[in-house]
C-alpha cells in the first residue's frame, strides 16, 4: 500500500495504471454539513499496485486521477458507485468509463437487492471486512494505520469481487443487461439535478395541482439555495415544513411566521422574503401548467389487486431468472403499470421487458394467470 501525498507521485502512479486492462476505485468523503460531497481519499487498486491518494494533502492536484479515470483503455471498477461517480463530475468534470459496478452485476447474479460489498467479499473472496472504522472522520489528518487498512481494503478484495462476477455474467450470457444499466451510469444526467424536479423526491400524500404547483416553486427554490450555499437541504428548510406551506400558502411573511413548521426568525431573515416569492410563483402558475395528480390518485384504490399480482409476478420471475427483484421494477411501477400499458419505467424497457414487462401486460389483459400446482406457485398462459 503506498499513500499519495502530492501531484507528481500521483502523476507517476495514475501512468502506471493507465496501462492495466482494470482498476478498482472507492473513495471516502464527508456530507453530514454540506450539499456537496467532500471528498477525503481515494482508494485504488491496480493488479499489482495499490494506493491511497490524499486529496487534502498541500498542493495536491487530481488532475492525473481525473484524466485516468476518462481513460477509456482502462476498465473502472466499483461498489455502488453512484456517490463516487457524482464526486468526481462535481469536482473533476469527468464520468469513468468504462466502468463496471460490482453492486449491480451481482443483483443481475442472483444476490439479492443492493447486496453490500462485505457480503460478496465474504461470498465470493472468502474474506472477511473489518467495518470498525466505517463512520471514521475521514477529514482529520493524520489518518491512522488502521483506518488506512480499512480504506485498502475496499479495493483490494474487490479485485477477485469483480473478476468472479466477469465470469459469472459471461457464462450466463448477461453481460449486455450489465451493459444497459452502466449506460445509465455513465450518462451525465444522471448527476444533474434539476431543481424543478427536485419536489418529486418529497413523499405526499394527497394534496390537488395548485398544492403541487407550490410545492414544485418552493421545493426548487430551496434546491437552489442548498447547492448555493453548500448546505444539506434540510438546513435550508426541512420538508414538513414546505409541506405545509404548499397545503397553507401563505400571503405575507407575518402569515408565513405563524406556520407551525416555520419560526419567526426564519420568516424575518434573508431567506423569508426569497421562499415567498417562490410560493407566490407557485401560486400565479396557470392551470395547465400545474403539475399533473399522480396515476394513483386519478384512479383510485380499485387497481390494487392488479398491483399486488404484479408483485407476486415480479417474485416468481426474478426467482426463476436469478436477479434482484429490486433491479427489474419498484412498486410505483408496479403502480404506472397497472394503470397503463405504454408506462415510460425501466420494466417495460431492453432485459426487463423481456424478463417481467411482457409477461406483466399478459397477466394484466388475462393471457396469464398464477396458479399453484402441489406446493409451488406457477404460471399458466390462458387461451385468447
Amino acid at each position: 500500500m503506498k499513500l499519495i501525498l502530492d501531484t507528481n507521485a500521483l502523476a507517476e502512479c495514475c501512468a502506471r495504471l493507465a496501462l492495466a486492462p482494470y482498476i478498482t476505485v472507492d473513495t471516502e468523503f464527508l456530507r453530514e454539513k454540506t450539499f456537496w460531497p467532500r471528498l477525503c481519499l481515494v482508494q485504488i487498486a491496480g493488479p499489482e499496485d495499490e494506493l491511497i491518494i490524499d486529496p487534502l494533502a498541500p498542493g495536491m492536484d487530481l488532475s492525473p486521477l481525473y484524466e485516468l479515470m476518462a481513460n477509456t483503455s482502462v476498465l473502472k471498477v466499483f461498489h455502488a458507485a453512484r456517490q463516487d461517480v457524482e464526486i468526481f463530475h462535481h469536482d473533476g468534470g469527468v464520468i469513468p468509463k468504462p466502468m463496471f459496478d460490482t453492486q449491480v452485476a451481482a443483483m443481475v447474479c442472483g444476490f439479492g437487492d443492493s447486496v453490500g460489498y462485505d457480503t460478496l467479499a465474504r461470498k465470493i473472496s472468502k474474506v472477511h471486512i473489518d467495518k470498525s472504522s466505517r463512520f471514521s472522520d475521514w477529514s482529520v489528518r493524520p489518518l491512522s494505520e488502521r483506518q488506512l487498512k480499512y480504506a485498502m481494503q475496499d479495493v483490494t478484495h474487490l479485485r477477485g469481487v469483480y473478476e468472479w462476477l466477469a465470469r459469472e455474467l459471461h457464462k450466463n450470457r448477461r453481460e449486455a443487461w450489465l451493459s444497459e444499466e452502466m449506460a445509465t451510469l455513465t450518462d451525465p444526467k444522471t448527476y444533474v439535478t434539476d431543481p424543478r424536479e427536485a419536489w418529486l423526491r418529497i413523499k405526499t400524500r394527497g394534496g390537488n395541482r395548485r398544492f403541487l404547483g407550490v410545492l414544485r416553486e418552493i421545493t426548487a427554490w430551496r434546491e437552489t439555495e442548498a447547492q448555493a450555499r453548500d448546505l444539506p437541504r434540510n438546513r435550508v428548510i426541512r420538508d414538513e415544513a414546505l409541506l405545509e406551506i404548499a397545503a397553507h400558502p401563505p400571503h405575507t411573511l407575518a402569515e408565513m411566521g405563524k406556520l407551525r413548521s416555520v419560526t419567526s426568525g426564519f420568516a424575518d431573515g434573508k431567506l423569508g422574503a426569497s421562499l415567498l416569492a417562490a410560493i407566490r410563483l407557485g401560486l400565479d402558475v396557470p392551470e395547465a401548467e400545474l403539475p399533473p395528480l399522480p396515476e394513483r390518485d386519478q384512479n383510485g384504490p380499485s387497481l390494487g389487486g392488479i398491483v399486488e399480482l404484479l408483485k407476486v409476478l415480479l417474485k416468481i420471475k426474478c426467482e426463476e431468472a436469478g436477479v434482484a427483484s429490486k433491479l427489474v421494477a419498484s412498486s410505483a411501477d408496479l403502480e404506472r403499470i397497472a394503470t397503463n400499458d405504454e408506462a415510460d419505467v425501466p420494466a417495460m424497457h431492453g432485459w426487463r421487458r423481456e424478463l417481467f414487462g411482457l409477461a406483466a401486460l399478459d397477466l394484466k389483459h388475462g393471457r396469464l394467470a398464477i396458479a399453484m400446482k402441489g406446493n409451488k406457485i406457477v404460471l399458466a398462459p390462458l387461451p385468447g
